[in-house]
């Protein structure tokens, strides 16, 4: 689960605000709303109560900072919970909802079917169930509430700002860095192959036993993307997974961040790859297999240059069948106006420079 939407009266806490005026929440309710956030779940509220006086309840028992989305009020819990998952950009099937009510979980479930609930009762419990328990907990994991928050910013910001989008995303002090993962970045990269449905070229995912096998090969390079500005990090948005021959550079995997798309993030880093591979003298290929989701990655391709022509390059490449491998003759790129890029050399490697 990537997000929990919480109920408040007999649920996160124990009494009804409107009728009590005093509530309580367990030290054990506590301890699964911090662990669950250690963990890099996203937690919200869906509840019917005033905002001012539920909100003021939460921030006088030290939780309201837990919580990002609430919406407190009087509509419908399946609405709320409707709005708080399109507003994350997640999927239902990754979001929970717990209440004290069978009523209110029926509700939701009878409008949002992919929505898994949960009894109040249950609460205690959460952090012993799997689907709150991920294997690994990465660094962006840990800090993906404050991010999230970071994002909302954004988004006001973006909202207010009078003029054209491009001087938008230069207020906002961009920068990109590309950079070979280490033991530590390749969690997060495998987790944004898994994730990473509609910037990923196709669709493959990589184990992280065989991520960590090319960290040593010579003839791959498993480069992480990170991104921040002046709000804050946006922590690994993408990865590139480079086959090198004599010649000719192949992308066999290249997915981006969803949070990113708006900050032209999967351009940039072909534009990059594609400077990078001119300054090399190598020509490009690029694995392309079409999903239900991946169009945008698609037109990335095409806008960059890439076609379906034949080259004498590819033969030095072996696709998996369904793949198509796109080609590219690359010539020198001008680095991107709005952010600032950081990345390795070329021909030695090692730690970035910017590009200029």
């Amino acid at each position: 689960m990537k997000c929990l939407v919480w109920d408040l009266d007999n649920t996160l806490w124990n009494g009804t605000l409107a009728e009590d005026g005093r509530v309580e929440v367990d030290d054990a309710v506590r301890k699964v709303v911090m662990g669950l956030d250690a963990r890099g779940v996203l937690q919200a509220v869906a509840s019917r109560n005033d905002h001012d006086e539920a909100w003021a309840r939460l921030e006088e028992h030290g939780l309201a900072d837990y919580f990002v989305l609430p919406h407190i009020g009087w509509g419908p819990k399946s609405e709320s919970v409707r709005s708080i998952a399109e507003r994350l950009n997640f999927s239902p099937r990754t979001v929970a909802f717990i209440d004290d009510l069978p009523s209110e979980r029926a509700e939701v479930a009878y409008h949002l079917p992919d929505v898994r609930c949960y009894r109040a009762e249950q609460a205690r419990d959460l952090l012993d169930l799997p689907e709150f328990s991920p294997p690994v907990v990465t660094v962006d994991a840990r800090r993906r509430r404050e991010m999230y928050r970071a994002g909302f910013e954004r988004d006001r910001q973006r909202e207010r700002f009078q003029g054209a989008d491009e001087d938008f995303l230069r207020s906002l002090g961009l920068e990109m860095r590309i950079a070979e993962a280490g033991e530590e970045e390749i969690t997060r990269v495998e987790e944004l192959t898994l994730r990473t449905s509609q910037m990923n070229a196709t669709g493959v995912h990589y184990s992280d036993a065989a991520l960590r096998s090319l960290l040593s090969d010579e003839a791959h390079d498993v480069l992480v993307v990170s991104m921040a500005d002046r709000f804050g990090p946006h922590g690994a948005v993408g990865v590139v997974l480079v086959e090198k021959a004599p010649g000719a550079w192949r992308v066999k995997l290249l997915a981006t961040s969803c949070r990113v798309v708006s900050f032209g993030a999967g351009a940039v880093l072909l534009r990059w790859l594609t400077d990078a591979a001119a300054r090399a003298g190598a020509h490009l290929a690029a694995d392309f297999r079409r999903t239900e989701r991946n169009r945008m990655m698609e037109v990335a391709y095409r806008f960059a240059g890439f076609t379906t022509a034949d080259c004498a390059c590819l033969a030095a490449f072996s696709p998996a069948e369904g793949i198509q491998c796109l080609h590219l003759e690359p010539a020198r790129q001008d680095p991107p106006a709005t952010m600032r890029v950081f990345a390795p050399p070329p021909h030695t490697g090692g730690a970035p420079v910017e590009w200029l």
